[in-house]
C-alpha cells in the first residue's frame, strides 16, 4: 500500500508519499515541485509512480500558492513570480533536513513542472546534495527571462513597483541562481528536460538552447544528459513525460 501524508515543516506544507513496508528505511528521495497556479496535489501521479519503484517522495506547497496562497490575483502572483521561485530554491534544504534521518543522501532527486522545473535548475546551482534532476517544461535563463516578462507585463499596462535600481537588484538576486551563467554547476549530475515544441508559455527555445550550450559539459558522459522534444505537446506533460521522469529517477537513483 502506498501511503500519503499530509504535514508541514515549518511554514511549508507538503505531501509525503512512501510505501508503507518502507516507511522506516533509509530511501532514495525526490522533491517535486508543482508549475505557477498549482498546488502541490497537483502532482500525485509522479508520487504514486515513483513511490512504487521505492522511492520517498515530497511535494511542497510553493509559497504563495495553494495554501499558502493570501488571496493574490493572478497578475500579483505573476509581479511575485521570482519571489516564488528563490524562495521555494531556499526551502528546499529545510526540506532535505526534515527528513535527513529517513534518506540515502547519496540518491536524492529533484524535479518539477513549468515553475517547478524552473526551480529544479536553479536549484542545480545551490546544492550539490543533488544527485539527478528532471525539468518538465523549465528553463535556466532566470535574468533574461525575468527581463522579458518585466516587459509584457508593462507592455500590458501592468505598473511595477519597482525603480530601475530596484529592477537591477532584482535582476542582481537572480543571477545567484542562474544556472545558465554557471552551468559548471551541473558537475555532470544526470540531468533530464522534457518540454513540448508548441509551448506558449514557457518558450521551447530557451530550455533547448541551454541544452544544446551543455553538450561540452558532458563529453565523457552523455547518457547523463538528455532532451525529450515533444512535437505536438503545449504546456502539458504527455504521459511518455510522466513515464520518462520515472525511468530517470529509477536509472540513475533508484
Amino acid at each position: 500500500m502506498i501511503n500519503i501524508e499530509k504535514s508541514h515543516v515549518g511554514e511549508i506544507p507538503f505531501l509525503h508519499i512512501v510505501r508503507n513496508d518502507l516507511n522506516e528505511e533509509q530511501l532514495p528521495f525526490v522533491i517535486f515541485v508543482h508549475g505557477f497556479e498549482s498546488a502541490m496535489e497537483n502532482n500525485l501521479h509522479y508520487a504514486y509512480l515513483l513511490a512504487g519503484k521505492g522511492f520517498r517522495v515530497v511535494l511542497p506547497e510553493a509559497i504563495n500558492h495553494g495554501e499558502r496562497n493570501p488571496g493574490l490575483s493572478t497578475q500579483e502572483m505573476n509581479i511575485r513570480f521570482w519571489e516564488t521561485v528563490t524562495t521555494t530554491i531556499d526551502e528546499l534544504s529545510i526540506i532535505k533536513e526534515h527528513f535527513k534521518n529517513r534518506i540515502d543522501p547519496n540518491r536524492i532527486g529533484l524535479a518539477g513542472t513549468s515553475m517547478g522545473g524552473i526551480v529544479t535548475l536553479g536549484a542545480l546551482t545551490q546544492y550539490p546534495w543533488i544527485k539527478a534532476a528532471v525539468s518538465l517544461m523549465g528553463m535556466p535563463y532566470y535574468e533574461q527571462f525575468s527581463q522579458v516578462q518585466l516587459e509584457q507585463l508593462e507592455k500590458n499596462g501592468v505598473m511595477i513597483p519597482l525603480s530601475d535600481k530596484e529592477k537591477e537588484k532584482v535582476f542582481e538576486h537572480l543571477r545567484h541562481y542562474d544556472l545558465s551563467l554557471q552551468p559548471e554547476k551541473l558537475a555532470g549530475r544526470p540531468l533530464l528536460f522534457w518540454h513540448g515544441m508548441k509551448d506558449p508559455v514557457v518558450p521551447f527555445a530557451f530550455s533547448h538552447k541551454f541544452y544544446e550550450s551543455i553538450q561540452p559539459l558532458y563529453e565523457k558522459e552523455p547518457e547523463k544528459i538528455k532532451f525529450i522534444a515533444d512535437e505536438k505537446a503545449d504546456h502539458k506533460v504527455s504521459r511518455e513525460g510522466v513515464l520518462q521522469l520515472v525511468d530517470w529517477f529509477e536509472k540513475y537513483l533508484g
